[in-house]
């Protein structure tokens, strides 16, 4: 920590140095002996999510404002497609929702099944919408749990975009079988 002035031009900081002097016209805030601190950021959220019957309890606007309030400025949310649902059309919906948010929000997208026409999306996501993390379920048998299949085609194409790839990692097969039980 250091004892410094913070200017903001447009919404941004722009510097960081002691003893700044304020642009004509500026707004000044005097907080002397206070703590600034960056915003934080979610990297794992579940706004409004319908998953398997149910839907989460936050949806964009309560969940960023209830952030925002502890001092988080930016989540990263998942878009979880429905297994056959067109990545494209999934990304719409979550963007959709997230024109109530309070706060800076980006996606990450789960890939659920596969065929060319994810392969084909997940490039939009990348090139166009600057989506760069991809998302596997190894849990979820019957929803949304990859196979084989899904994961080694989603891995390698996720490398061919400079993507990354994460898994929630479970054995979705005992959990079956141990739920069943």
């Amino acid at each position: 920590t250091y004892t410094a002035d913070v200017l903001c031009e447009d919404g941004k900081i722009t510097r960081i140095a002691q003893d700044l002097s304020a642009p004509e016209g500026a707004e000044v805030i005097d907080v002397t002996g206070k703590l600034i601190m960056p915003g934080g950021i979610d990297p794992h959220t579940h706004m409004q999510l319908p998953f398997m019957g149910t839907v989460a309890a936050d949806d964009f606007a309560s969940g960023t404002a209830a952030a925002l309030a502890g001092g988080t400025t930016t989540i990263i949310d998942f878009v979880i497609p429905s297994p056959g649902q067109p990545l494209m059309e999934a990304y719409h919906q979550w963007r959709d929702w997230s024109e109530k948010s309070m706060s800076n929000y980006t996606f990450h997208v789960a890939i659920t099944w596969w065929d060319e026409t994810v392969e084909r999306d997940m490039e939009i996501l990348t090139r166009e919408y600057g989506v760069n993390s991809f998302k596997h379920f190894m849990a979820y048998k019957g929803a949304i749990m990859c196979d084989d299949e899904v994961l080694v085609n989603s891995f390698s194409r996720a490398r061919e975009l400079g993507a990354i790839a994460t898994v929630h990692a479970e054995n979705g097969e005992l959990v079956w079988t141990l739920q069943k039980q």
